[in-house]
């Protein structure tokens, strides 16, 4: 007798839309989450996820049921996710915006990243990640270590997502990319040598809880700091080793001193304050910010902000104003 999943995958496979999208609505939002992680890109991994989902409607009359639903749907969803990288003519050089600014702590190699809303993976299942992942959720979605996978090549980024993100075994990932075991552990071994090497020390157990109290009473110290164009105030609030940078610039500034410099330059050079929407990026305080002028703001940019206890130890600046319809942000404030 067939289970409810087979009859619902036959029907799916004699024509039934309804009964596909009973099949993949449940994956929906990982496999949006699975595209971001490896391109970088919010605005992509919205276009990728709709990709997947049209080539497995295409191919479901193909789906050999000895892999997983879950896992077909990864498969197609990786490859896609590659192919678009291969096909990318977008450059992180090419966003580079900023030229007059005050000398750097460092100057980093340029990467494409956009901050992620929360409300997109809030709604996936808590469903446990396979036996051998080595991070957790919350850990996986964090601005540091999506920087982190956009300095690996693609291969070795999709390898370590499906492996020490969502747990899949090495045989599995090795059908999923058309490739061996033996490579695939080869991948890993260089993947995780470089990675790890990017990763910060632990330390996001000292951050308040997301969404508590005390975490919005502490940016909402920074939002005032920040409408109020006090910057002595946002200095006031960094922890002596934080950072502020803003990708794809290169320009990276370490210490409130530092900080504090390129702050004032700015906002020299806008003659105003900003105004600031909370919103929530990357498990994080974040803020939509806009430039008044005259009787209209208009959006300039996200700020993306790290805690450690009440104070700020990073802050993450976005140009690019194109995901703000994703967050739910107004597209222009009165």
């Amino acid at each position: 007798m067939r289970t409810v999943i087979e009859q619902t995958i036959a029907r799916a496979r004699a024509g039934d839309e309804e009964a596909f999208r009973e099949l993949t609505d449940p994956y929906r939002r990982e496999l949006q989450l699975h595209a971001y992680r490896i391109v970088g890109s919010t605005q992509d991994a919205e276009d990728l996820l709709q990709e997947t989902l049209l080539a497995a409607w295409r191919g479901i009359e193909g789906f050999q049921e000895r892999a997983s639903l879950r896992s077909w749907l990864y498969r197609i969803a990786t490859n896609r996710s590659l192919d678009a990288l291969r096909a990318s003519r977008r450059r992180p050089e090419d966003m580079l915006r900023l030229t007059e600014v005050p000398e750097p702590t460092r100057r980093a190699e340029p990467v494409w990243l956009e901050p992620y809303p929360d409300v997109l993976f809030e709604g996936i299942p808590d469903e446990a990640p396979g036996p051998e992942a080595r991070y957790e959720t919350r850990e996986a979605i964090a601005l540091a270590f999506i920087v982190g996978l956009q300095h690996l090549p693609p291969q070795q980024r999709a390898v370590l997502v499906l492996r020490d993100v969502l747990g899949f075994r090495a045989a599995e990932v090795a059908r999923m990319l058309d490739a061996s075991a033996a490579s695939v552990n080869s991948l890993l071994r260089r993947a995780r040598e470089a990675f790890e090497s990017r990763l910060p020390a632990a330390g996001r157990e000292r951050a308040p809880l997301p969404s508590s109290e005390r975490e919005r009473a502490a940016a909402g110290r920074l939002a005032d700091a920040f409408e109020a164009g006090d910057i002595d105030a946002v200095v006031a609030l960094l922890t002596d080793d934080a950072w502020l940078t803003m990708p794809p610039e290169p320009h990276e500034y370490q210490g409130p001193e530092a900080i504090g410099g390129f702050l004032g330059d700015r906002a020299v050079r806008r003659g105003t304050p900003l105004r600031l929407v909370p919103t929530r990026a990357n498990g994080l305080p974040a803020f939509g910010c806009y430039l008044p002028q005259d009787a209209i703001a208009r959006p300039v940019g996200m700020l993306v902000a790290e805690l450690r206890g009440d104070r700020v130890c990073a802050m993450t600046w976005f140009g690019d104003t194109g995901v703000f319809p994703a967050f739910g942000l107004p597209r222009l404030l009165r």
